[in-house]
């Protein structure tokens, strides 16, 4: 009865830092921010949890997204340099119907992933286990949890994962909104300082300084932001 006490106070103060995790993510001002503290909150917040990072897969190529703590890195690295591991497999391999690993003893053989698991001992990881994490978009990546001791990372973990990683993602759905509303912005400003250098120079219509910067950017297959930032870029005296 006392352990089953001690429990429920756990989780119910996992879960106000879960309260205020939401707040810290939703008040980040990028998306690299929101990716960053997510990484130091696993971290923090997670017990046993020596280091974190979050592993993206694209192309076939690891990238490390963020990460917190010596062992991240190389630990995405030697994934992608071999091709295999649990977060590579994770973040790779979607149609699997994974979502989350654990490996409770990295001292124990791991039949899987051998020649990272004999390297992953060399950086001294006695323990990992890591969840996917989800966007509006799919997948779009997995969160990373790594110990130094073995037997860190219990069966509960796996519901505290998805709590950090459930409450990462409308983070991050959120933070890429603002960093596609912002580049939005700035899109429309540099096209329209554009067009009216265009106008000035050439004495043109702002329907025909567009259709000029479109003609550019169609013949030259450069993005219309692109052929707008030359344009703003290029001496104020040239013909």
């Amino acid at each position: 009865m006392e352990t089953r006490g001690w429990v429920a106070v756990e989780w119910r103060e996992y879960a106000e830092q879960m309260a205020l995790l939401a707040r810290d993510l939703l008040s980040q001002d990028s998306v690299q921010g929101t990716l960053d503290e997510i990484a130091a909150s696993a971290v923090k917040l997670v017990e046993g949890c020596d280091a974190a990072g979050i592993l993206a897969v694209r192309k076939g190529r690891a990238m490390t997204l963020a990460a917190c703590g010596n062992m991240v890195h190389e630990s995405d690295r030697l994934q992608g340099e071999l091709r295999e591991g649990p977060c590579f497999d994770l973040a790779s391999r979607k149609d699997s119907g994974e979502r989350v690993f654990r490996i409770a003893d990295m001292s124990q053989p791991q039949p899987a992933w051998e020649r990272y698991a004999a390297r992953a001992r060399e950086l001294g990881m006695g323990s990992m286990t890591g969840v996917l994490l989800y966007t509006d978009n799919g997948d779009f990546g997995a969160l990373n949890l790594y110990s130094r001791r073995r037997g860190e990372f219990g069966k509960d973990i796996e519901t505290a994962g998805w709590l950090l990683a459930s409450h990462a993602a409308v983070a991050l759905s959120s933070a890429r909104t603002i960093d596609q509303l912002e580049h939005a912005m700035e899109t429309r400003h540099a096209i329209g300082e554009a067009i009216g250098i265009l106008r000035e120079r050439h004495q043109l219509s702002e329907d025909d300084a567009f259709n000029v910067l479109r003609r550019i950017s169609q013949h030259h297959n450069i993005k219309l932001r692109d052929v707008a930032q030359r344009v703003r870029s290029e001496p104020t005296d040239q013909a």
